[in-house]
């Protein structure tokens, strides 16, 4: 027997798991090298499961650099306005990686109850 949610609950679920790992992915695409909020869109969009809009990225970029996490620093462009490039702090290299290892094991539990290997880990 196959169950499914209805449109509307699965919809939503799925819309508040990607809002919910946003977070992560950005300061991981920050790890890497400073971007401008309109690059951190773009990447995020070749992900085809991560359907993220501008409206939802510029809100969290703020509240990161208001946490303290990423800072940014407006760069002069040959071809428009400035951009404000947005680099991880020393704080947010930090959060990241405890947000990384947060991810990886909370993922290896679900991996384990999806599968059906239940079998508990210790810690």
């Amino acid at each position: 027997m196959c169950y499914s949610l209805p449109p509307m609950a699965d919809e939503n679920w799925s819309t508040q798991l990607r809002k919910g790992v946003l977070e992560l992915c950005i300061l991981n695409l920050l790890r890497r090298e400073g971007l401008y909020g309109y690059a951190i869109v773009k990447r995020l969009t070749e992900y085809p499961g991560l359907v993220i809009t501008e409206g939802t990225v510029y809100p969290l970029l703020s509240r990161l650099r208001r946490e303290g996490m990423i800072q940014s620093t407006l760069v002069e462009s040959a071809n428009g306005p400035a951009r404000r490039v947005y680099v991880l702090t020393p704080a947010g290299r930090r959060q990241l990686i405890a947000m990384n290892r947060e991810w990886t094991e909370t993922s290896k539990m679900i991996g384990r109850l999806v599968s059906g290997d239940e079998e508990r880990s210790t810690r």
